[in-house]
């Protein structure tokens, strides 16, 4: 016999439908407004004629988009090979960090140390010393490639800030769970990579998805340094055809590169319940 509800409860049910859909065509209407004052706003000010010939030109944006998704293409790759050394040498930290005893004194001091430079250098200032300072010493071994060295920047600063991450995930394992590893027989090292480690990365998977959309975005400055990538190669269209849509492509290239990363941040961070910082409090969550 399969189940009918009730009367009431059909009633309660097509209200709450009524509402959902009233909600929807207010939201929807009041977003058209507004959308459609933003541009009539836009539009009707004096300087428009102008500003659309120079950021809004449909034929260069056209003629200047392929060479610009082929640099887009290398800042993508700069930033996958840098999201993978990152997250390597930020754990190292992060563990380096953790490390209980005197004797470990001088490796948690060192670490401390770089996250702290690391942290207070802006990105810029790091890209700019690595690219001209590291090839100026002329040391056998080191990269020359503008690519190369802006990677290197980027893994170096990125891994203090992710270092921290991971070393707060860490830290939010409750004590109690490493006591019952060792009541058990594991070393504290097995502890750490057994019990404390699984725990602490399912807790930092928002957090660690919102520094890698800062470092798609980020990627794009290692055109400082003379690799082509969208940046650099929206500034040789722009050269070119004396127009600024190159850079309005490369800007729309870049969102509709972090939109899809963010909103799958956001639906992530809701299903483990990292929103509110409930996770670290509770250790619940649906991941969990």
């Amino acid at each position: 016999m399969t189940w009918v509800p009730s009367e009431r409860q059909q009633e309660r049910d097509a209200y709450r439908r009524s509402r959902a859909r009233r909600s929807t065509a207010v939201a929807f209407l009041s977003t058209i407004a507004l959308v459609a004052i933003a541009v009539l706003a836009l539009v009707s000010s004096p300087g428009w004629p102008r500003v659309k010939a120079s950021f809004f030109d449909w034929d260069v944006a056209v003629a200047s988009l392929p060479a610009i998704a082929q640099g887009l293409w290398l800042n993508i790759r700069v930033m996958a090979v840098s999201a993978v050394l990152i997250v390597i040498v930020a754990m190292g930290l992060a563990l380096a960090r953790t490390l209980r005893g005197p004797v470990f004194f001088p490796v948690r001091a060192l670490a401390t140390g770089y996250v702290d430079v690391f942290r207070g250098l802006p990105l810029i200032l790091v890209l700019l010393l690595v690219g001209f300072g590291l090839p100026g010493l002329r040391l056998q071994g080191i990269p020359t490639s503008a690519v190369a060295l802006g990677t290197l920047a980027l893994v170096l600063t990125y891994s203090a800030y992710v270092a921290e991450v991971f070393r707060a995930g860490i830290e939010s394992v409750h004590p109690s769970q490493v006591a019952a590893a060792r009541s058990l027989g594991l070393t504290r090292a097995q502890a750490m990579r057994h019990v404390v480690l699984p725990q602490a990365v399912r807790r930092v998977i928002p957090p660690l998805l919102n520094d890698l959309v800062a470092l798609s975005k980020d990627s794009g400055l290692i055109s400082i340094l003379g690799a082509i990538d969208a940046v650099r190669a929206a500034q040789i269209e722009t050269a070119r055809y004396a127009n600024f849509t190159p850079y309005v492509v490369a800007g729309v290239l870049f969102v509709a590169l972090t939109i899809p990363l963010t909103r799958f941040t956001d639906v992530l961070a809701r299903r483990s319940g990292w929103v509110g910082a409930q996770s670290a409090l509770a250790g619940g969550g649906a991941l969990r």
